[in-house]
């Protein structure tokens, strides 16, 4: 947003994984997030079931396809409370061998047989899921693993465990976190535009056309006393690939595998190409460019508190 002191500071982002600080409370024994790949924007055909002036009639939006690697559950973090700060500590880390000799994970302290004496022991007071997605032969050209931190739905520390346990090693897909019609937050890296000047970056006026310098460029710096520039004062500087979270995002559909054709344009999206795998049609726009790897989270909010509604979608557009 140019100008908005909301966004600040605007430094670059130090990771292309988006990062996620707050887990969303999920009473159903669920995974919180995954992973996906951005491959372009659709036109999609769908009814109406809002309080709209339009409710009932089938309306035009803009969706999102968001590709999702093959992802697969390589372990489970438990957490104990720290005797000295009161906070949650990482305790310990239950690894799935095999999957730790594939991922190169040398220093495998722990693996899945003692998870079952793991689970008796008292201190622990929460876990999650410790996934990792391949995208290797996706249009996206990346080849390593990309590992990430899950936060699980549930009552209590046993419940977590139990939702946990049959899910160590195993192939983790998006109909098995997110349903059609589920509001949820996606978190993404904007576009990276480079170095750019104030006008660009924060939307400033330009000069008089009888300013004895530039025109393209801030005047007046600030008052004479405090002696320094505020940070306040547009400035040039680097703009864009910065951290987004976009909250409330409805899903239109849940793709599975073998139905990419119903999406995927003829000579494949603009700089991505064809969807192959699982995808996630979410309305609106995501940010970040093509091939932009995509966190999806549950909403933190209580917009599925009401009940999930399916959507009726009728048409989609993938002539191009």
């Amino acid at each position: 947003m140019a100008g908005s002191l909301q966004y600040w500071p605007r430094r670059r982002a130090r990771r292309r994984l988006p990062r996620i600080r707050n887990a969303p409370k999920v009473k159903e024994p669920l995974l919180s997030n995954i992973v996906a790949y951005k491959a372009g924007m659709v036109s999609i055909g769908i009814t109406d079931d809002s309080n709209a002036p339009t409710a009932g009639m089938e309306v035009m939006r803009a969706a999102t396809v968001l590709e999702v690697p093959a992802m697969q559950v390589y372990g489970i973090r438990l957490y104990r409370r720290d005797g000295t700060t009161g906070y949650r500590s990482v305790s310990v880390d239950v690894i799935d061998s095999k999957l730790a000799q594939k991922l190169g994970m040398k220093s495998v302290k722990n693996d899945e047989t003692k998870l079952e004496a793991l689970k008796g022991s008292p201190g622990y007071i929460d876990a999650s899921a410790l996934v990792v997605a391949f995208p290797k032969g996706m249009a996206v050209g990346q080849h390593h693993p990309v590992r990430f931190e899950c936060a699980v739905g549930g009552k209590d520390f046993a419940e977590k465990i139990g939702t946990l346990s049959p899910m160590l090693g195993k192939e983790l897909k998006a109909s098995d976190v997110f349903k059609n019609g589920e509001y949820i937050d996606v978190a993404s890296i904007s576009k990276g535009k480079g170095w750019q000047g104030a006008i660009k970056r924060f939307g400033a006026s330009r000069q008089f056309h009888k300013a004895t310098q530039k025109i393209r460029h801030v005047g007046p710096l600030g008052a004479f006393t405090p002696g320094k520039v505020l940070y306040s004062v547009p400035r040039a500087g680097q703009m864009g690939f910065n951290y987004r979270t976009e909250h409330n995002k409805r899903i239109i559909k849940v793709g599975q595998k073998g139905a990419t054709e119903e999406i995927t344009p003829k000579s494949g999206f603009p700089n991505y190409g064809r969807v192959t795998n699982e995808y996630v049609l979410v309305e609106g726009s995501v940010p970040g460019p093509a091939k932009r790897l995509v966190r999806v989270r549950k909403s933190i909010s209580s917009r599925n508190a009401p009940g999930i509604k399916e959507p009726k979608l009728a048409y989609i557009s993938k002539d191009k």
